[in-house]
């Protein structure tokens, strides 16, 4: 039995992909540390999980929150102001939890991860959850502060390698504290902590998506391994509520409106452009609306709940509204319905553009999301029935994938062989 460490940072689509791992690797006998922010302390123990936490905490003002999700600033304040720049505190907290380890799993954002692995001398692996972690000029990423270097998709990877070096040149100075950081423990210098290879682990890189989702690139680190999503959505024993479920079987499908675990909590009109969406449109609606007040006087036809499941409520959906983070992307994918996507910040626009290439999605931007135009874009969506066939096929794909199972044969593969050159 191997001791592994197992740390991650983010919303609970950073979370939960984490989770089915390290239910995974206990499963197969294994000492399992989750180490992620403090907030999540109570979910992870509650599954019988060894946790500790890591610096920072997940912000919780609703002001810092917004910002977090804006287009332009939000990815700066993410990664340069609030992780890197509390980069020394989670080092502190890893390196105490991994003293004693024989394996660690990090999420590409724990930027401490690979100082922790390399002062411990300590084989480990990296998780990436989507494809634009990778920033590949042969599949470029569609990025929330420049949306328009979308349109250089096409021109192949001589004039996006260019756009590549330039985002690397505009985020190398974000990782100062790391760089410090590195020259007093007296590591080798690095060129990125953002853009590029040097995040990554030099024994296996895991891509926890499916290859539907993004296919490996040429200038993809060479360990990377593609496993499929790595699904968790709550305790085995968790279900919809008594109420919702009677809503759902008391009528046809209805459209899903959600914001995830992040952007609900800078959900703007969102909700009530929503509800008079689904009213132009004469269809039923569920609205998951997280700790926001719930619009009011409502028709019977609208249901309004804080949270459900994806996995239980998504595939008894017609069409799915929700803001392109990767665990709800990779829920709606897997549910096999069509979605409308409206994406906020950080990876979301790629998810949605990813999805939208697919055939089984369409996208709108934030500040056009309107009633009369969400309903024009789901009209499109329920009436075409491409949009409906494409996503069941590729549910049914996804749903016979076994991403824990190839990613923990993939990480006691590095344990054996660790065990080898030790003995």
């Amino acid at each position: 039995m191997s001791r592994i460490v197992l740390t991650t940072w983010g919303s609970l689509g950073d979370l939960h992909p984490i989770i089915a791992l390290s239910l995974g690797l206990r499963d197969r006998g294994h000492e399992v540390v989750l180490a992620t922010t403090e907030g999540y302390r109570t979910k992870v123990e509650s599954l019988g999980l060894e946790f500790h936490a890591i610096r920072p905490d997940l912000p919780e003002n609703p002001q810092q929150v917004e910002r977090l999700m804006d287009p332009h600033v939000g990815p700066a304040l993410l990664l340069k102001d609030l992780i890197l720049g509390n980069v020394q505190g989670m080092y502190d907290d890893l390196m105490a939890i991994a003293k004693d380890a024989d394996f660690l799993v990090a999420h590409e954002i724990v930027y401490a991860a690979p100082l922790v692995a390399e002062v411990l001398e300590l084989r480990w692996a990296s998780c990436a959850l989507a494809p634009a972690a990778f920033f590949s000029a042969y599949e470029p990423i569609v990025t929330s502060a420049y949306p328009a270097l979308a349109k250089l998709h096409w021109f192949g990877p001589g004039i996006n390698r260019w756009v590549v070096n330039l985002m690397k040149m505009a985020t190398r100075s974000w990782g100062k504290p790391l760089y410090k950081l590195r020259k007093a423990l007296g590591l080798s210098p690095i060129q990125n902590p953002i853009v590029g290879n040097d995040k990554y682990s030099p024994h296996l890189v895991l891509a926890l998506f499916s290859p539907l989702f993004g296919k490996a690139q040429p200038d993809w680190p060479p360990n990377v391994m593609t496993t499929g999503f790595t699904f968790y959505d709550g305790n085995a024993d968790q279900r919809m509520k008594p109420e919702l479920l009677n809503f759902l079987e008391s009528g046809d499908p209805p459209l899903v409106f959600t914001l995830g675990s992040a952007a609900v909590n800078a959900a703007g009109d969102f909700y009530i452009e929503s509800v008079q969406a689904a009213l132009q449109l004469d269809r039923r609606a569920v609205l998951l609306v997280g700790k926001n007040p719930l619009p009011e006087n409502l028709p019977a036809s609208i249901f309004t709940c804080d949270y459900a499941p994806y996995s239980q409520i998504f595939p008894r959906a017609c069409a799915i509204v929700h803001q392109g983070g990767i665990g709800t992307t990779a829920q709606a994918l897997r549910a096999g319905r069509p979605t409308l996507i409206v994406p906020y910040s950080l990876d979301q626009p790629d998810n949605a553009a990813r999805v939208q290439r697919l055939g089984t999605s369409r996208t709108i931007m934030r500040e056009q999301y309107a009633a009369s135009q969400v309903a024009k874009e789901l009209s499109q969506l329920i009436e075409i029935p491409s949009y409906a066939t494409k996503a069941g096929t590729i549910g049914h794909i996804i749903q016979f994938e076994d991403g824990v199972s190839l990613a923990c044969e993939a990480i006691e593969k590095q344990l054996a062989e660790e065990e080898a050159i030790l003995s």
